[in-house]
């Protein structure tokens, strides 16, 4: 074994236990010897084997093993001081043995040395250093240091500094043993003289033999600015004629500067010492130092321009050189015209007068000769025209009529153009801009507007809003709307609308009552704010929609509040037999005053029901002897949504002596002589009036049959009388091709001369005829007498078509299948349309009325069919009465106690039995 030339031992022993120390070198071979175990514990090597000598695991015995037979400890791994223990001074490794009999332990500890088995090293192999030329003397820069691994003396000891003039080196020493070197400037550098240095510096340990590593240095001396730009020659020359182009060479300078970088680039400018003129004139490039021209060349204004150009660097500070240009010019004819315009008068007004002057315009040229004669110039569409004052000045006047709203202003160019060779030109643009002049009327974009409104609304509900167009401009197109008070109305409509003024909304102004107006002429009146203030006028036509707000009245039979209504009837009635009838009005149109009737269920069942349409009470089965009173509750409702109802309490006895009339139970008030002339002048004027206008109709239908079939057009046969009036009007047509309706409307609503076209569909034999009149402040009746007119007309029309297809038959009634009812309450084949506005359902029950009047006195038949009475024509072949409530239970002849349903109920009465009751009822109803 090869035992190593330095160690130290160390022996401390107890009772049981002992430790040994021993001292290596690091990076010892394998199988080196470390100590002999047995010597050092005094004992035999034998006892070691047979007290079985035994490693420990918690030690570092990875690095050393103990050979049993001989006592040695040895390294069985590399041991690296550096990579065990770092920068520390000392480093141990310790291993732990034990033996038995007795039981002993002993720690050896191992204390590695350091060897020089490490040079120092740069973080580098070369580093780069940029110092500024005019870096002062002394100043340093500091050099990464090198490292060492080792410790003591093996580590880093000094520096050395290849040889050069300009640096020298500094090594500062740290107190816990770094050093760090420093390059020192001792001489001052010159970029010039030398752009680069090139050193190299050495590190050397302490170890021996020493050890050392190298870095090399380049230092780049950074430019400073310390020399200026250099012209080429001192004063450059050239010569230009005066009508050169923009942009014409004048002459390149060329400078140049030893620096680099920013110190060496050159910008080239004119000097602050040229006049602002020159400057206009001549512009250098400030990268390739051109001069060229940029302005006008006037040899009248000079001759020969000195153009002081300077050469700057970009360093700093900056360095610079200056240099003169002498630049002759050479005359030719190169002046222009020139324009001035010496007033203007803008805005001039619309209606300014031909021959207004609008502007003062001078010329002159710099030019002799011909050079200097000009001519003034504009386009020949413009309304204005240029008028010689005297020798080079001008007056543009207007020569024509001016219109804003056309042209809000003109851009005017004036052109001057001179007798010279060549010709020089010069033109100027002003813009003149118009005044505006309140000559226009605002206007509304129809003469006449429709609106519609619900009536109960509350007052401020938007109804329509009005809007109107003025082209003028400012306060003459600031429009003003206000509501018109004409004398039409019998009271100021400003009681009904209010309109804003200024966005032309109109509101109520109070709660509209469409039983009381229907429809409202809204005259509206729009004016501008101009001087004289200018205005039109349309006309709203406000229709009021029907709502349901009034509840049925039950006109017979009349108690008072809370009273109940007796009645008495034979006890042997049989069923069928007619009690009463409950007859009830409606203030209300349309399908809010389509009543029925209803009994209110009560805990028994009752012998008696009520039709739902006519208000009838019939017995439904026979009665009782000695049977008790009995009450019904009947209830009249409304079709309106929500629906309204009103009722009334019967107490209904039978007797065995009733035998009355119905007719003599009805409370009903007794004619009277007077009410009989009443009856004898309404009778009168209905036959004069179906007379004038079957006359009319006739007339009117021959003409139309007579007209050239040419001008047939897709409305059938439309001729007017008279002058035609202006007009228009709205159709539509059915799914069949046929006209569903006709809207005609005249222009001129206060005209009293008014002409009307009549139009029929080619297709169909039946027609409708609406004439509109002007609004008046109407009432509900005269509302309805207004519908009883266009019915009328339309009754005259079914009975001459009815005449071509049936024979008269005077027997009106309805057979028991036939009686009236609201939709659905029929066979479902049967089912028709129902109108579907409130316009149709009163055209619906005006014709009704009108048809049931010429039925009571048997000289027509109901129009186009049995039981359709004329309005399978407008609502189609499946609508018949049997879908339409029977509103003759509610029409009364004035002057008799008998309504339009009479006659039907004599045949119901026949129909229901041989009642001895009955037959005196019919009777007596016959001899009336």
């Amino acid at each position: 074994l090869g035992l190593p030339p330095v160690f130290s031992f160390c022996l401390f022993l107890h009772s049981s236990s002992a430790q040994i120390r021993y001292s290596i070198p690091e990076e010892l071979t394998r199988g080196a010897f470390v100590g002999n175990i047995a010597k050092d514990l005094g004992t035999d090597v034998g006892k070691l084997a047979a007290a079985n000598l035994q490693v420990l695991s918690d030690s570092d015995s990875q690095y050393f093993s103990v050979n049993v037979n001989t006592g040695f400890i040895m390294v069985s791994e590399r041991i690296d001081r550096e990579q065990l223990c770092g920068q520390n001074p000392r480093c141990f490794l310790h291993l732990k043995l034990a033996i038995e009999n007795p039981v002993e332990f002993y720690r050896i500890e191992v204390e590695i040395l350091d060897i020089n088995d490490n040079p120092p090293e740069f973080p580098s192999e070369e580093v780069s250093l940029h110092i500024y030329e005019l870096a002062s003397l002394g100043a340093r820069f500091p050099i990464q240091p090198a490292q060492d691994p080792d410790v003591g003396t093996n580590t880093l000891q000094t520096y050395h500094l290849s040889a050069n003039e300009n640096f020298n080196l500094n090594v500062k020493a740290r107190t816990d043993g770094g050093k760090f070197p420093e390059l020192v400037l001792e001489r001052a550098l010159d970029r010039e003289l030398r752009a680069f240095h090139h050193l190299v510096l050495t590190a050397e340990d302490g170890g021996s033999p020493p050890k050392s590593s190298k870095i090399r240095i380049t230092i780049q001396v950074l430019d400073a600015n310390d020399n200026h730009p250099v012209f080429d020659q001192p004063s450059y020359g050239a010569r230009l004629v005066e009508n050169s182009p923009l942009g014409t060479l004048v002459v390149k300078l060329n400078a140049t500067d030893v620096d680099e970088g920013p110190n060496g680039d050159i910008r080239y400018s004119l000097s602050s010492h040229n006049s602002a003129t020159l400057r206009q004139i001549f512009a250098i490039d400030e990268l390739t130092g051109e001069i060229r021209v940029q302005g006008n060349l006037d040899f009248e204004e000079a001759t020969v321009y000195e153009i002081e150009v300077e050469a700057k660097d970009m360093g700093s500070p900056t360095m610079e050189e200056h240099c003169s240009v002498v630049v002759e010019i050479i005359d030719v004819n190169d002046n222009a015209p020139e324009i001035t315009l010496t007033s203007l008068s803008s805005p001039v007004l619309e209606d300014a007068t031909p021959g207004t002057v609008i502007a003062l315009i001078g010329v002159k040229d710099s030019d002799s000769g011909d050079n200097g004669q000009v001519h003034l110039q504009i386009a020949k569409d413009l309304p204005f025209k240029l008028v010689s004052s005297f020798k080079d000045h001008f007056s543009l006047v207007t020569n024509g009529p001016l219109d804003r709203e056309k042209a809000s202003g003109y851009n005017i160019t004036v052109r001057a153009v001179d007798s010279g060779s060549p010709q020089r030109a010069t033109q100027k643009t002003f813009y003149l801009q118009i005044a505006d002049v309140n000559d226009n009327s605002p206007n509304f974009s129809t003469p006449f507007d429709t609106a519609h409104v619900q009536e109960n609304t509350p007052p401020g509900t938007p109804v329509f809003s009005v809007s109107a167009s003025d082209p003028d401009e400012g306060s003459n197109a600031k429009l003003s709307y206000s509501i018109l008070h004409s004398g039409l109305q019998d009271v100021p409509i400003s009681t009904y609308f209010r309109i804003d003024h200024n966005n032309g909304t109109i509101y109520t102004v109070r709660a509209l009552d469409y039983e009381q107006d229907k429809v409202f002429q809204v005259p509206i009146e729009v004016k501008d704010a101009g001087s004289p203030s200018l205005s039109s006028t349309t006309v709203v036509h406000v229709f009021v929609l029907d709502e349901n707000d009034n509840v049925p009245v039950i006109v017979y039979p009349s108690v008072p509040e809370g009273s109940a209504f007796h009645q008495t009837i034979p006890a042997s009635a049989e069923p069928g037999y007619l009690v009463t009838k409950i007859v009830a009005v409606d203030a209300d149109s349309g399908h809010n005053a389509w009543l029925s009737y209803h009994l209110q269920k009560g805990g028994e069942a009752l012998p008696f029901q009520v039709e739902h349409h006519s208000g009838e009470i019939r017995v439904t089965q026979a009665l009782r002897e000695s049977e008790d009173p009995h009450r019904l509750v009947v209830e009249v409702r409304d079709n309106g949504t929500p629906s309204l109802s009103s009722s009334v309490v019967l107490v209904i006895s039978p007797e065995e002596s009733s035998m009355q009339d119905f007719s003599k139970s009805l409370d009903l008030p007794r004619s009277s002589p007077k009410d009989t002339n009443i009856t004898l002048y309404l009778i009168i004027s209905l036959v004069s009036i179906s007379l004038v206008s079957f006359v009319v109709f006739a007339v009117m239908a021959a003409r139309c049959l007579r007209g050239d079939t040419a001008r047939w057009t897709f409305v059938g046969c439309c001729r007017g009388a008279g002058r035609k009036p202006a007009s228009h009007f709205h159709g539509q047509m059915k799914p069949d091709g046929l006209i569903k309706y006709l809207d005609v409307g005249g222009a001129g609503l206060t005209s009293q001369l008014q002409n009307y076209t009549s139009c029929f569909s080619p297709m169909s034999d039946q027609s409708d005829f609406l004439f509109v009149k002007p609004f008046s402040h109407s009432s509900t009746a005269e509302t309805v007498a207004a519908y009883d007119q266009v019915t009328t007309l339309a009754s005259i029309k079914t009975l001459l078509f009815s005449l071509q297809q049936a024979q008269p038959d005077t027997d009106w009634r309805f057979s028991q299948t036939q009686r009236p009812g609201t939709s659905g309450s029929q066979n479902g084949e049967e089912g028709g349309a129902w109108p579907n506005n409130q316009f149709d359902t009163e055209m619906l029950q005006a014709m009704i009325l009108a048809s049931a009047n010429e039925a009571t006195d048997g000289n027509a038949t109901l129009g186009g069919g049995t039981g359709t009475m004329g309005l399978s024509a407008r609502y189609g072949p499946q609508f018949t009465l049997q879908h339409v409530p029977d509103y003759r239970q509610n029409v009364y002849i004035p002057g008799s106690t008998a309504t339009l349903t009479n006659a039907a109920s004599k045949r119901d009465t026949k129909n229901a039995g041989s009642s001895g009751g009955n037959k005196k009822k019919s009777g007596k109803k016959d001899k009336e």
